[in-house]
């Protein structure tokens, strides 16, 4: 939110010098330019972005151009290079909070490094190294120089001041369109990059899921989400109203931008020897040279927590307690999936088949609501879907089975021609709870039956052929058990095809006879014409703790958890991130106590 509100404010700000009677009118063309932009974001990035390579380009040239004609007033501006003159500067004048200024300087880096994850390494190591440096330090250099020579008149706006010709020259303004341009670009970059991170969070489990739209067929991480789009649209210019004062924004964004710096080196310190298998020692190098300086910056920038900088704090604090208690509550949600587990033999039995299956038998239907239609004019559109009919050879089976009710009589089970993938928030043994709630409901038991768990893997992406692991269920017939491993930024897309394939190569190695095995897996083709997607739906109530200080214990969890968690897990449904047509998604209901 501040990325976007401090750049494109400061871009637009340049127009004071050349027409200072529109300085008043400065946050309601910045507040427009915002609006424009987040409006855009709906196209996705593949078809905003033809402009971004030449603008950003030819900005970093522009920057390079007159960072060289600033230099020529003044060459002795290179000494700058020498670390010890700020040293001296700072033992000499003792202005320790002059570092959250200076880290003004740095806070625009994380515009550059926030798609680092679409380029590969070789593409960036080429482009900062001979053209993004060298265009930066020189214009920070040309600035120094203009500092010197005419301090006083250019110190209220170094950048704007310092170019060739002055305010109002033909130079000026081709600056200043392209400076607003640059700024443009920036903040596209980091709002793509917060799709992205939300999108990971999400597959993390640390954030609700909410609708996500794929903006590109060929690129897996562009994505567009309406919800943060809005979200973020509103919250940066809530910041541009609020600070119409541009010192008090910069001070919050120099403390954002500080408190990523040291967090991400704390992080690195902790994944060189975790994740990078490197020592123990490397990893407390790192932290003791990059965390002093991030240190510094950070030190001097909490002092204006009180000038602006509480904003960023505030929003990170509130954000930080939100994602550990989604964790939370989520943690003891998949937990209670995993330890209600149920057998397979416990729920269905096999007995002879005394006579053949009427075939009468009726085909089970359920009904569903298009979600693209319950805003229409003629209301929502129910579909009735079935489940299939029943299976043309379910005369010849040797066996009936049976579902064992508690307390109830054997219902009978007919097969149906369709394939049902029932979904396990937690991986482990055993079939998930909803399966027995879906077959009380529905008295069916399909042809292909497949228990799916999703694992989330320390990568971004899994190749296409590493996505599944099946097993088949040597209990009965038509039974598998599948792993759906994927990257924590691949979409969520059951790929029924692929599940398929695989399900017909471990018959095929598992059937002694080739005959059988034909016939399993042309069956296991025609019942994956129909997939049906069974997810629980959790109704959730915490349960009663026994231990010291349980009474107040109880009711904060009653409140998390019954109140709050509840009705938001309510309103933002875990398939509501899937690739799956809603048609396909059957929702069994289940009381879960946590």
């Amino acid at each position: 939110m501040l990325t976007p509100a401090v750049s494109v404010t400061s871009a637009v700000a340049g127009i004071a010098l050349s027409v200072p009677s529109v300085t008043p009118n400065i946050g309601p063309i910045s507040i427009a330019f915002l609006a424009a932009l987040f409006l855009i974001q709906r196209f996705g990035t593949a078809k905003v972005s033809a402009i971004f390579s030449p603008v950003t380009f030819l900005w970093l040239l522009v920057l390079f151009g007159t960072g060289i004609y600033n230099i020529t007033l003044f060459p002795g501006i290179f000494r700058a290079f020498d670390p010890s003159r700020a040293v001296m500067w700072f033992v000499r004048t003792g202005q320790y909070d002059l570092l959250s200024g200076v880290i003004l300087a740095l806070t625009g880096c994380e515009a550059m490094f926030a798609n680092l994850g679409q380029f590969n390494r070789l593409s960036i190591q080429l482009s900062f190294t001979f053209v993004v440096y060298p265009a930066t330090i020189t214009a920070f250099l040309g600035q120094g120089a203009r500092l010197i020579t005419n301090g006083d008149t250019v110190i209220q706006n170094v950048f704007y001041a310092s170019i060739p010709g002055g305010p109002g020259s033909g130079v000026y303004w081709f600056i200043y369109v392209l400076a607003i341009l640059a700024t443009i670009v920036a903040s596209q970059a980091i709002i793509t990059a917060t799709f992205s991170l939300f999108q990971q969070v999400i597959n993390l489990k640390s954030l609700p899921p909410v609708r996500m739209n794929y903006t590109s067929e060929k690129i897996q991480g562009q994505i567009y989400i309406p919800s943060v789009n809005w979200l973020l649209c509103a919250g940066t210019i809530i910041f541009v109203l609020v600070f119409p004062d541009l010192s008090k924004l910069t001070n919050a964004y120099g403390f954002a931008v500080a408190t990523v710096m040291i967090v991400t080196t704390t992080l690195i310190t902790l994944q060189i020897p975790h994740v990078k298998q490197h020592s123990w020692f490397l990893a407390a190098a790192w932290l003791a040279f990059f965390g002093f300086i991030d240190a510094l910056f950070w030190g001097a920038t909490l002092r204006k927590v009180p000038l602006g900088a509480w904003v960023p704090l505030l929003v990170g604090c509130i954000a930080t307690a939100f994602m550990v208690f989604w964790t939370w509550a989520k943690g003891l949600e998949d937990t209670f999936d995993g330890a209600n587990r149920r057998n397979l033999r416990q729920i269905i039995s096999k007995e002879l088949n005394q006579q053949p299956i009427a075939t009468f038998l009726p085909t089970y239907t359920y009904t569903t609501t298009s979600a693209s239609t319950i805003d229409s004019e003629d209301g929502p559109v129910t579909t009735a879907q079935s489940i299939g009919p029943p299976a043309e050879d379910a005369t010849t089976e040797d066996f009936q089975l049976f579902l064992d009710a508690e307390g109830q009589e054997k219902i009978l089970l007919p097969r149906m021609s369709t394939m049902a993938i029932f979904h396990k928030l937690s991986s482990g043994k055993g079939i998930p709870h909803t399966f027995y709630g879906f077959l009380k409901q529905w008295p069916a038991l399909p042809r292909v039956v497949v228990f799916l768990s999703v694992r989330i893997m320390p990568v971004a992406h899994v190749d296409r052929e590493d996505q599944y692991q099946i097993s088949k269920v040597r209990t009965l017939s038509g039974f598998y058990g599948a792993t759906y491993m994927k990257g924590f930024r691949d979409p969520f897309n059951i790929d029924v095809p692929a599940i398929v394939r695989l399900i017909t190569a471990v018959e095929a190695r598992t059937n002694e006879s080739l005959d059988e095995a034909d016939r399993i897996n042309d069956e296991v083709e025609a019942a994956s014409k129909n997939p049906t997607h069974v997810v629980p739906h959790y109704h959730v109530v915490s349960r009663r703790l026994v231990i010291l200080g349980a009474p107040i214990i109880n009711r904060i969890r009653r409140i998390l958890i019954d109140d709050v968690y509840r009705s938001i897990a309510y309103v933002f449904p875990e398939t509501v991130t899937w690739l799956q047509s809603p048609d396909e998604i059957i929702h069994v209901g289940v009381v879960a106590k946590i």
